[in-house]
């Protein structure tokens, strides 16, 4: 019932002091995490993923969009070697996978985290992994259906693949 429901924010401690200090995350809400190539998000990522499984006994999903496939190797070597690869559910359309693949795996992550939420009953963290390769293969998708691009450039149904997101 909509009069039921209730807004509230609470705030998810990352255990990460600067992250918690400068820009805290709300639970339930999104954030983007911005960098040049060698810069530590994958890092900052694998810390978050790790305090998630021991601090708060949750699990984390990792939706690799475009990911190269050494990449997707070395974080499933990490996690095993930091022993959260049990709390952690991994998803990968690598590069060199065609685009329709590419832009499903978004969309699997997001259904393996609903159902940890919804299902479990667990706090989840949720990872995509780049979110403009995931743009971009809408585009290589929309292309390959013949659709015209926006005046941008951009697929026609961007703004909906985002909202589906």
């Amino acid at each position: 019932n909509f009069d039921q429901l209730e807004s509230k924010t609470e705030m998810f401690e990352t255990g990460v002091k600067v992250i918690d200090l400068l820009t805290p995350y709300v639970k339930g809400g999104k954030i983007g995490l911005f960098g040049g190539a060698g810069v530590g998000k994958t890092v900052l990522i694998q810390e978050m993923i790790y305090r998630v499984a021991n601090n708060h006994d949750g699990v984390s999903v990792f939706a690799g969009v475009g990911e190269r496939t050494r990449e997707g190797n070395d974080l499933i070597e990490e996690m095993a070697d930091s022993g959260v690869i049990d709390k952690t559910a991994l998803v990968f359309g690598q590069m060199d996978e065609p685009p329709g693949t590419r832009l499903r795996v978004a969309l699997a992550g997001l259904t393996m985290a609903e159902y940890f939420r919804d299902v479990q009953k667990q706090d989840v963290l949720f990872f995509i992994d780049n979110i403009f390769r995931y743009t971009q293969a809408g585009s290589e998708v929309s292309t390959l259906l013949g659709r015209m691009p926006s005046a941008v450039g951009y697929q026609p149904n961007l703004a909906d693949e985002m909202g589906l997101l």
